[in-house]
């Protein structure tokens, strides 16, 4: 005997990123709880889908549990872009439930939806607050009971009328109040949190039946345009569009010599990491990296987290970024977290169709972050590069090193290791003067020069110069006749 398999249909919620965190869209007559603190953007999340959702032939009721009328609620509604008026009172109908939930008898307050239910015949239901209804029948003696027969009995008619269902509550624990949580299919839980002055909001599926969601907690962010849920970084952000990985293939770093040194260029969707104290040329290198790639006909994307890039990286990279040849990754909001800054990637890359990517710098990237973000720091990073060198783009990100004389480090975040290769560059006093060395410390299963490099930088950029003599190597070297290292290289390498 065949089994037939019920299949599930999947609704767009029109809330970006929230499809994927739900593991492919809300499914359709589902019965959802939408929990979280006052303020942590319930309404707007459920106005949010609301509005994206209901059509004529679609039609959502909206119940509000409150003293006052729905009205204050609209105009601050209102004010987010995906507010549809012409929709109110056609495909949207709010109704008012606070004198029945006033009585505290739950069976008055199921006999009203059940009647507005009949009436508009909705696809869409909504119950804000749930916990107002719930906190009504608390009079009762066998207020528990109660409470338990109602959920059951609206959670059995929105799915014999074929309802996709909503309840939202100011909940504060796990199990509070536990009849919801049993009888719910999807439990959407929102938290908010103030650090630093900054406010952080995350959501967390921890309950969607029928369907495996995105596992952790996920950063979302309240604007204009409503919620938008920031979900992991993967390789399948990008499947619409891929640069197609090719071992074989080299990018070429757009500084004469230095692809040399690399053994014929980067290979095309590795990560380098540019390793050097200040001003020792990492955005000089990142620019030339970047305006190489518009000169062979190859599109970038820039994230500039200490200087905004059209000021402070040259005439060049000022041009291609006004053609719009390399996109810029808006990084001056607050409290941002590192999938945030993935997804802003991601939109530029696919926008643009980039095959190069530069972060400038690492250390002004962990700064941008919230510092609740701050603790996964380099998961999330790993993650995110991960998943930008799995589709073929090559990555180029810089990393401030302080001025030390008796250690070599590449990061102050101990990245190196998740980097293909890496570029050094060091402050060196040769003849009592201070110049600039650069040498290629790791390229993944490549050979690649060990030699150090003096290099200067003029008005075209950097430029290489001889090898510098006089030091047996770049891990553990000492310097011979009148050479002497500043934040000189020492045996302590990570070489990742």
């Amino acid at each position: 005997m065949t089994r037939v398999k019920a299949i599930i249909h999947r609704l767009a919620t029109g809330v970006p990123g929230l499809d994927e965190v739900f593991g492919g869209g809300l499914p359709e007559f589902s019965f959802n709880l939408i929990a979280g603190p006052p303020g942590s953007g319930k309404t707007t999340l459920a106005h949010q889908i609301m509005f994206a959702l209901a059509t004529p032939q679609r039609p959502a009721l909206y119940f509000t549990v409150l003293g006052e009328p729905p009205l204050k609620m609209f105009r601050y509604q209102q004010q987010f872009e995906f507010f549809d008026t012409e929709k109110v009172n056609q495909s949207v109908h709010f109704i008012n439930l606070a004198e029945e939930t006033a009585t505290g008898d739950l069976s008055k307050v199921l006999a009203r939806m059940v009647a507005e239910v009949e009436t508009h015949g909705p696809s869409l239901v909504f119950v804000d607050s749930f916990r107002s209804v719930i906190l009504a029948g608390e009079g009762e003696s066998n207020a528990f009971i109660s409470l338990q027969h109602f959920i059951q009995q609206l959670g059995m008619l929105m799915t014999t009328w074929q309802a996709t269902t909503f309840l939202l509550g100011e909940y504060f624990s796990d199990d509070d109040p536990s009849p919801v949580f049993t009888v719910a299919d999807g439990l959407i839980w929102l938290r908010q949190s103030v650090q630093s002055n900054s406010m952080v909001r995350k959501m967390e599926i921890m309950k969607m039946r029928g369907q495996p969601s995105l596992p952790g907690l996920h950063t979302f962010r309240i604007s204009d345009n409503g919620i938008h849920v920031f979900a992991p970084t993967s390789p399948v952000s990008l499947t619409d569009w891929q640069p197609a990985p090719a071992s074989d293939v080299r990018v070429k770093m757009g500084v004469p010599g230095l692809d040399a040194m690399m053994g014929g260029g980067l290979p095309r969707g590795y990560s380098l990491l540019v390793a050097g104290p200040s001003g020792s040329g990492k955005s000089i290198l990142a620019s030339a990296f970047l305006a190489e790639g518009a000169r062979l006909g190859e599109t970038g994307v820039i994230a500039a987290f200490e200087q905004r890039p059209q000021q402070s990286r040259g005439r060049v990279l000022a041009e291609l970024i006004e053609s719009d040849r390399v996109g810029v990754v808006d990084t001056r909001s607050l409290a941002l977290s590192v999938d945030e800054i993935a997804i802003l990637l991601i939109a530029e890359i696919r926008r643009l169709k980039a095959t190069r990517v530069v972060i400038d710098s690492l250390s002004g990237f962990e700064l941008a972050l919230a510092p609740t973000f701050r603790e996964d720091f380099r998961e999330s990073l790993s993650r995110m590069v991960s998943a930008l060198t799995d589709i073929g783009v090559t990555v180029l990100m810089t990393s401030e090193l302080e001025d030390r004389y008796n250690e070599l480090s590449f990061s102050p975040y101990g990245t190196a290791f998740l980097t293909d290769a890496i570029i050094v560059q060091r402050y060196i006093e040769v003849d009592s003067r201070l110049q600039r060395m650069m040498a290629v410390v790791k390229v993944r299963a490549s050979a690649h020069s060990n030699a150090l490099h003096l290099f200067h930088i003029d008005d075209d950029g950097i430029k290489l110069d001889e090898m510098l003599a006089g030091y047996e190597g770049l891990l553990g070297g000492r310097p011979t006749r009148s050479h002497s290292l500043l934040n000189g290289p020492t045996s302590g390498a990570d070489d990742g």
